[in-house]
């Protein structure tokens, strides 16, 4: 996980008063068979009016499928209470997963949030850690954009991961680090080099869902697309 050397200014997400979540009445339980097809990534700074929680309640209203919660600049409290908030409107709904915070997810589960798993890069916690400390149950999501990370990923015990992120497919300015472009054909590659469900993600455009699906896409991790257009559900809804 990369931080900035120094947090510049920024506007706070207005979020519900800080309550604890009522205490879940069921156990979690790990999804048999994963619905990854419309998958939104949150960036806050391309929400614009809506914010985070309202373009995740459009995007639910939309069809989507999985949530990813990701802020790599927001305050662990800040973050922590953006979970919880974002669970109130996807439980029972679609997935809801933390990006890199096994410790907000952890708080949040605790809390009795209903939140599904994490998704961790190359640069965060030993995938073996990681679901060590969020348990069977959780869904547990791996970045993956190389051989060598397919390799690793193989070589894993059975069930430790449930799909990889594959990316990116076009340059993209939500992630500026991001690694070599793949394209829709590098993307394809990767798919046909495993078993595992393979999400595409990064600058992915509605033009692109065709070819990333006949590639053999599990699903399609869109931002920009959705957060940042007028009419996220209709966006969301045009994706699925």
């Amino acid at each position: 996980m990369t931080l900035p050397a120094q947090r510049n200014k920024r506007t706070r997400t207005t979020l519900p008063a800080r309550t604890t979540p009522p205490a879940r009445t069921t156990p979690f339980a790990r999804p048999g068979s994963l619905d990854l097809s419309t998958y939104l990534v949150t960036d806050r700074r391309l929400s614009g009016r809506l914010g985070v929680l309202g373009v995740i309640s459009a995007a639910v209203s939309g069809g989507v499928s999985v949530v990813q919660l990701r802020d790599k600049t927001a305050a662990t409290r800040d973050f922590y209470d953006l979970v919880v908030a974002a669970s109130r409107i996807t439980a029972g709904r679609c997935l809801l997963l933390v990006d890199d915070r096994v410790d907000v997810f952890l708080a949040a589960r605790h809390a009795g949030a209903e939140v599904d798993g994490v998704h961790v890069g190359q640069a965060d916690l030993p995938i073996a850690a990681v679901r060590a400390l969020i348990g069977p149950d959780a869904v547990l999501g791996l970045t993956a954009n190389t051989p060598a990370h397919l390799r690793a990923a193989h070589a894993l015990p059975p069930n430790a991961i449930d799909y990889l992120g594959v990316g990116v497919i076009h340059p993209t300015v939500t992630k500026p680090d991001h690694p070599a472009v793949l394209g829709v054909a590098g993307f394809g590659k990767i798919v046909r080099s495993t078993r595992l469900p393979c999400v595409a993600i990064g600058g992915i455009r509605l033009a692109d869902t065709a070819g990333l699906r006949a590639a053999g896409a599990a699903g399609l991790a869109v931002v920009s697309a959705i957060c940042a257009a007028d009419d996220p559900a209709g966006a969301t809804r045009a994706f699925a």
